[in-house]
């Protein structure tokens, strides 16, 4: 009797458990079910009352979207969040393996500034960041949106970490024993055992480029160049704001966000876990 009334109090509390995951998963994925929703009305019935089911408005609210270069908008952020996540997972991963495996002077020196510079805003360094592209005659393009993930401290710190431990030494000099120069090292070894790494950190800079907005108001001022931020923000002007398109346009917007997400969480969630307990 005691074993079954332990199995019983077991499933109980695994159908809680269940129940109460499920509950919370719907609490937070309300607010954006409301977003999709409310792209389905017009603007000023949006404020009528909160609403719960759609509406008939949306086809006239995806003409608006698309009214105002919402395809190529969303082709110039695909362009810079896939180009920015290669060059920073590029570039991050060659300095965090350099930090990690080899030994020179003022090794300490360089993590040590770039644990400093994780501490300083962005915002800070936006305005030299912006005169040096203007200096190379870069802005009003689409590369001051991608060069500025190239150096970025947290994707070097995650990537130094990772393979610090996740890389065997003795993977290494087997490999130079063999003949390996390198960047065949590099490429062949490093970045095989590195990948959950190269995944977060691939996430976070797509997520992070995506949902970029001030940076590409300071630098675009040409509507052939916006990217889905500043798209959005165009749909409002001084006398009106359509919000139903606003919404529309957030919705539709979000749905990569989504997908990426759903894909990689468990190696992101593995990999941010991996990342924050080395060294």
């Amino acid at each position: 009797m005691g074993k079954v009334n332990n199995k019983a109090r077991r499933r109980i509390g695994s159908v809680v458990k269940q129940l109460l995951l499920i509950f919370m998963t719907l609490i937070m994925f309300f607010p954006l079910y409301i977003v999709f929703i409310m792209g389905t009305y017009y603007s000023e019935d949006i404020f009528k009352a909160m609403p719960i089911l759609p509406s008939s408005y949306l086809l006239n609210n995806l003409r608006m979207v698309i009214s105002k270069g919402y395809f190529q908008a969303y082709l110039n952020s695909i362009i810079v969040s896939v180009c920015s996540v290669a060059i920073s997972v590029l570039i991050s991963t060659m300095i965090g393996f350099a930090l990690a495996k080899y030994n020179f002077k003022g090794k300490k020196i360089i993590f040590g500034f770039v644990m400093a510079i994780m501490m300083i805003p962005g915002q800070i360094s936006l305005i030299g960041y912006m005169l040096e592209m203007r200096t190379l005659r870069l802005s009003s393009t689409l590369l001051p949106l991608i060069f500025a993930w190239a150096a970025h401290p947290l994707g070097v710190f995650l990537m130094t970490q990772f393979i610090s431990d996740g890389v065997p030494d003795e993977l290494l000099e087997s490999g130079r024993l063999d003949g390996c120069s390198e960047p065949g090292i590099f490429f062949r070894l490093v970045v095989p055992c590195v990948k959950p790494g190269i995944l977060t950190l691939s996430t976070l800079v797509f997520l992070w480029s995506w949902n970029n907005y001030v940076l590409p108001v300071i630098m675009i001022n040409k509507q052939e160049l916006f990217t889905i931020p500043l798209m959005v923000n165009n749909l409002s002007n001084s006398f009106r704001s359509d919000y139903g398109a606003i919404m529309c346009a957030l919705a539709l917007s979000v749905l990569p966000m989504i997908v990426i997400f759903s894909l990689c969480s468990k190696t992101f969630i593995k990999g941010i876990a991996a990342g924050a307990v080395k060294g």
